[in-house]
C-alpha cells in the first residue's frame, strides 16, 4: 500500500551497528527491495523488541502507556510517517483520529515505530526520505547498488521479518 509520495514499509529486524554496538531498527519496503536503517535508542529497540516477540510485561511499557491513553482519551492511531531526514536525523509523524479529526503529532521515529508496532498501524516512509538513505541488499545480505550510503555493518538481533535475504545473526 501507498499513499501519494509515501511507501509503506514493515519492520525487518531490529540489529546493532557492529561497529558503535548502537541498537538500529531496519525497516523494508512492502513493496520494493530497499531497507532503511534508522538507529536507535536502546531503550526503544526493547520496547520494539518486547511486541514483536509478543513478550508481556508486568506493567505498561511508555509506548503501551501513549497507546492506551489514545483510546481511553478516545482517539486511534491511524499510522506513523517517517517524513524527513536532516543533517543525519530522522524526523516522523505519529497521525491520530478523534471524533472524525486527523492529527499529526512530531516524534521521533523510533517512538513512532514503537507505537506503531502496539496499534498494529502501518509505518510509512516519504519516497524522498527512502531516495536519499534506503539501500538495497543482494541476495547473500551484503550491499547492493545503493551500498555506498549504509555505512556500516550490522547484524539481527531478531529473527528476520519481512525479509527474503539473510541478514547475519549477532
Amino acid at each position: 500500500m501507498t499513499e501519494s509520495g509515501m511507501r509503506e514499509v514493515a519492520v525487518a529486524s531490529l540489529g546493532l551497528d557492529k561497529t558503535t554496538g548502537a541498537p538500529v531498527v531496519i525497516l523494508r519496503e512492502k513493496d520494493g527491495d530497499r531497507f532503511l536503517p534508522i538507529w536507535i535508542g536502546a531503550d526503544v529497540a526493547e520496547a520494539i523488541a518486547l511486541r514483536l516477540q509478543d513478550v508481556s510485561v508486568p506493567r505498561p511499557q511508555t509506548h503501551d502507556l501513549l497507546h492506551t491513553m489514545v483510546e481511553e482519551l478516545g482517539g486511534t492511531v491511524r499510522s506513523v510517517v517517517v517524513n524527513d531526514l536532516s543533517n543525519d536525523t530522522f524526523f516522523a509523524r505519529i497521525r491520530l483520529e478523534q471524533d472524525g479529526r486527523v492529527t499529526e503529532v512530531d516524534s521521533r521515529p523510533s517512538d513512532a515505530i514503537a507505537i506503531a508496532v502496539r496499534a498494529r498501524v502501518p509505518i510509512f516512509v516519504e519516497e524522498s526520505v527512502l531516495d536519499r538513505a534506503g539501500v538495497v541488499l543482494d541476495a547473500a545480505g551484503e550491499r547492493g547498488p545503493a551500498g555506498a550510503r549504509w555505512p556500516f555493518r550490522f547484524c539481527s538481533c531478531l529473527p528476520s521479518q519481512a525479509v527474503d535475504r539473510p541478514i547475519p545473526s549477532c
